[in-house]
C-alpha cells in the first residue's frame, strides 16, 4: 500500500471506529490493473449487515480532480457494487467540491477531518473550520500583486477567451507566470480552457475567494488634512489626477472611489492611491497638511505600481481604481465599507451565468 493510500485508509478507519453502531473488518487497497480499481475498499458491519466503501484517493482535491474521480468511484459502483457507496477522499476537499460529491450522491473524506458519509442508518458529517496551511498559501499565491494583475484583466473582461501571451502582453506579467495562474484557475474549475484560449466561467467563486483572502496591498499609509471641502476639493483632486503631463499617477480609491463608480454614502475622509510623484500633486492641489489627528484624506502610495494600470475614469479627471479593486478595499473597511462594497458589487460586478 503506498504512503498516501495508508494515510487515507488510517483517517477512514479513525473516522469509522467512533461510530458504535460499526464493525470494521478490514481496510484494504486494491491490487493495481489495467481497468481503474477504488484505491481503498472498507468492508463494514451494521447491525449485523455488511456495507461496503468504495474508495477513490487524490493527491489534489481541487475541483478538475475531484470530477474525474467522482465519476469513476459512480461507474464503479454501478457496476460492480451497486450497493455499496463511493467516498472521494483527499488531502483537503474545498466547501465547492463537498458541495459536488453530495449533488453527485458520493461520501468524502479529506485528511484535515472534513467528512460526510451515509448509508442505510448511518450518517456522518464533520467539518473544520480552517483551511490547511498548504491551500491557504496557495490561495495567497494566486492574489499576490503579479497574479492580481492577471486576474484584474480577466475579470475587466469575463467573456473574453485569452491567449497567455495576449495576457502577458497585457499585463506586463511573464509567460511562466501567467501560465501558473492559468493552472491554479482551471484547476478550481473558475477558469476552462477552449480553442480560441481561457475563459473565466465562474468569476463570481473568484472574486469572492480573492475577497475572503484580501489584505490592504502594502505601501505607505500617509494620513493629511485639506482645508478644501466639497466641489473645490473634487475639482483640485480631479485637476491632479489627469496627469496630463503624464508624470505622476494618483487615483480615487477605497470609498472616494465608489463614490464615483457606484454612489452608496459619502464619508468625511478621502482616499486615495498615488506613487511618489502623484503624491507631490496631490500635496500641492488639495494643499495638504500633514496629520496625526482629524485626518480627513488618506493616501496610500503602494508598492504594487500594477495597480495604477487598472484604473478607469468614469468623468473627466475622476481617476479611480477599478471596480474589482474598489469592491476589494470596501471589503475590508468596516461595516459600512461591507455595505458599499456589496452595492457596487450588486451594480458592477454581477456577471450573468
Amino acid at each position: 500500500m503506498k504512503e498516501a493510500e495508508a494515510r487515507a485508509g488510517e483517517a477512514l478507519r479513525g473516522l469509522l471506529e467512533k461510530i458504535p453502531i460499526l464493525q470494521i473488518e478490514g481496510i484494504k487497497a486494491e491490487a493495481v490493473s489495467g481497468d481503474w480499481q477504488p484505491d481503498l475498499i472498507a468492508r463494514l458491519l451494521v447491525d449485523g449487515r455488511q456495507h461496503l466503501l468504495i474508495c477513490g484517493y487524490k493527491s489534489n482535491g481541487q475541483p478538475r480532480y475531484a470530477r474525474s474521480a467522482l465519476l469513476e468511484l459512480r461507474n464503479y459502483v454501478a457496476q460492480r457494487a451497486p450497493q455499496a457507496t463511493p467516498v472521494f477522499i483527499a488531502p483537503y476537499i474545498s466547501p465547492a467540491v463537498r458541495q459536488l460529491c453530495e449533488e453527485k450522491g458520493v461520501g468524502y473524506l479529506d485528511l484535515e477531518g472534513n467528512a460526510r458519509i451515509a448509508f442505510g442508518g448511518v450518517f456522518i458529517e464533520r467539518m473544520v473550520a480552517d483551511k490547511p496551511a498548504a491551500e491557504q498559501r496557495e490561495l495567497k499565491s494566486l492574489f499576490r500583486p503579479k497574479s492580481a494583475q492577471v486576474l484584474r484583466a480577466m475579470l475587466r473582461e469575463p467573456g473574453r477567451a485569452w491567449r497567455v501571451i495576449e495576457l502577458s502582453e497585457n499585463t506586463g506579467v511573464s509567460l511562466g507566470h501567467v501560465s501558473n495562474v492559468r493552472t491554479a484557475l482551471i484547476d478550481r474549475e473558475w477558469a476552462r480552457a477552449s480553442e480560441d484560449g481561457l475563459v473565466l466561467s465562474e468569476p463570481e467563486a473568484l472574486l469572492d475567494a480573492w475577497r475572503d483572502s484580501y489584505t490592504a496591498p502594502p505601501g505607505e499609509r500617509l494620513r493629511f488634512y485639506t482645508p478644501l471641502h466639497g466641489s473645490a476639493l473634487e475639482d483640485a483632486a480631479r485637476s491632479a489626477l489627469r496627469a496630463e503631463d503624464g508624470l505622476g499617477r494618483a487615483a480615487f480609491a477605497s470609498f472616494s472611489a465608489a463614490q464615483w463608480l457606484s454612489p452608496y454614502g459619502r464619508t468625511g475622509t478621502h482616499y486615495f492611491f498615488a506613487d511618489e510623484e502623484g503624491l507631490s500633486k496631490l500635496r500641492a492641489a488639495l494643499k495638504l497638511a500633514p496629520a496625526s489627528k482629524g485626518e480627513n484624506v488618506v493616501v496610500t502610495v503602494p508598492k504594487d505600481s500594477g495597480l495604477f494600470a487598472d484604473t478607469v475614469e468614469p468623468a473627466p479627471g475622476a481617476v479611480c481604481t477599478s471596480p474589482v479593486q474598489t469592491y476589494l478595499d470596501l471589503s475590508i473597511a468596516g461595516e459600512r465599507g461591507a455595505e458599499a462594497a456589496d452595492h457596487l458589487r450588486q451594480e458592477k460586478l454581477s456577471w450573468r451565468k
